[in-house]
């Protein structure tokens, strides 16, 4: 999360065009990031029920299937996306504003190119979750955040290439990380001392059955991710008539706010492992008092975090350096987010990987994807044409329009989860 808000950050002192045209591009890359993410829950909800299962042989290959099918998705963006940039962009982003598209289309084909090694990175981040060993995933997240600092301040400050310099340093670190992953996994050690290890990487081997059932959790979660994004680029380009102030501090809010959802996101992520491992042990009673733990847990996290950052944001936008009404914009924002954070994102989020855990990934897509299209698209849609029509003269607050329907959203969502949260069915489910 942090190589977006150092690139975001480092990237201001070029400007507001800077920053919004690197903000639109997170928004829209998140959509191939988050399929990418899909494909990691997906094998890691099948390795981790396979070692609950005491079937190591079996995870193991479901691990070199997860590689597989991560890059050659990551391969297919890049050769559908780099040569179409252009109109891509132009299509989403078309009143964005010539010098906020200029920034844009630069940042984009950098990040595309890193997309592969981010694939990698998040396969084998996933495998070390599903074996119990989040350490390594840590400390690689760390080298690869260094390598984007450092990056950064040597090609914006230093080289003073602004936004390409943010996007090389990106992609630069993205290989790196993925790199170090992969030794990892396939040096001596991993085979002597771990359940999951790789070999043998350049001997492509494709097991149908195995791929079947990582996509039975990653597709039902890629569609529920993709259709979530979609409707936030859609909700994102009508905000692009706005004004440049309006984007700049989204940019600002969307970066600093989403270092609240750290706990419960990291919950999110062990649930995977813990959960899957019970259901793939048959101790679905276990699996569910985990269930609730698990969300004390991610709701202790979320409570502490919000409160800090409620309470320092007015400190926290002096850190971009943007006008004063993009900041005083983002602050106010970011306060509204964090009221809705601690009551409603665990459930709406931390919760429904619990589901998936267990497989339960096709009804988490279609709650997901009712409430986004009714809530989040619709509601944002009309909330912030309601601001813009009684207040023209301050259209930034249509802003404020935006966030409350994404609000809107989490707790619809967030109400359906309990419910099958607490009758049961989820645990019927069952990937391997």
């Amino acid at each position: 999360m942090t190589i977006g808000a150092c690139d975001t950050v480092m990237v201001s002192s070029t400007g507001e065009a800077g920053v919004s045209g690197v903000s639109l591009i997170d928004q829209l890359t998140q959509l191939f990031i988050q399929l990418f993410a899909a494909f990691a829950t997906g094998g890691a909800v099948v390795v981790s029920q396979y070692l609950g299962h005491k079937t190591e042989d079996q995870a193991r290959i479901a691990a070199r299937q997860l590689l597989n099918i991560s890059v050659f998705a990551a391969l297919i963006i890049i050769a559908v996306c780099l040569p179409f940039r252009h109109s891509i962009l132009n299509l989403i982003y078309g009143n964005a504003g010539e010098e906020i598209m200029k920034n844009a289309l630069v940042y984009f084909v950098w990040v595309l190119l890193s997309f592969p090694f981010l694939a990698v990175y998040n396969s084998c981040a996933a495998l070390y979750r599903s074996m119990g060993n989040s350490r390594i995933s840590l400390k690689v997240s760390l080298v690869m955040n260094l390598v984007n600092i450092a990056g950064n301040a040597a090609l914006i400050y230093g080289a003073g290439i602004g936004v390409a310099g943010a996007g090389i340093a990106t992609l630069v670190s993205r290989f790196i990380a993925s790199a170090i992953m992969v030794y990892l996994l396939s040096r001596k050690a991993a085979k002597i001392s771990g359940k999951i290890y790789l070999e043998k990487l350049w001997k492509i081997e494709i097991r149908p059955s195995m791929i079947g059932r990582i996509l039975k959790v990653a597709v039902p979660n890629g569609i529920e991710n993709s259709v979530f994004h979609i409707g936030k680029i859609l909700v994102y380009s009508f905000m692009t008539d706005f004004g440049q102030a309006a984007i700049a501090a989204n940019a600002i809010s969307n970066t600093i706010a989403s270092f609240s959802n750290i706990p419960s996101q990291s919950i999110g992520l062990a649930s995977v492992t813990v959960v899957g491992q019970c259901i793939g042990a048959d101790e679905k009673q276990q699996a569910k008092a985990y269930g609730r733990k698990l969300m004390k847990e991610a709701c202790i996290g979320m409570l502490i975090v919000v409160s800090v950052i409620f309470f320092t944001v007015p400190y926290l936008v002096y850190a971009f350096n943007l006008s004063d009404e993009a900041r005083t914009l983002a602050a106010g924002v970011v306060r509204t987010c964090m009221v809705a954070n601690i009551f409603f994102w665990p459930l709406s989020f931390t919760l429904p990987n619990i589901l998936r855990a267990a497989g339960d990934a096709k009804f988490t897509m279609i709650v997901s994807n009712i409430s986004m299209w009714l809530f989040r698209v619709l509601s944002s849609y009309l909330i912030s044409n309601w601001i813009l029509t009684h207040f023209p003269e301050e259209k930034s607050l249509a802003l404020y329009g935006i966030w409350i329907g994404m609000y809107i959203d989490w707790v619809f969502r967030g109400a359906c989860f309990v419910v099958r949260f607490h009758r049961n069915s989820w645990l019927e489910k069952k990937v391997i």
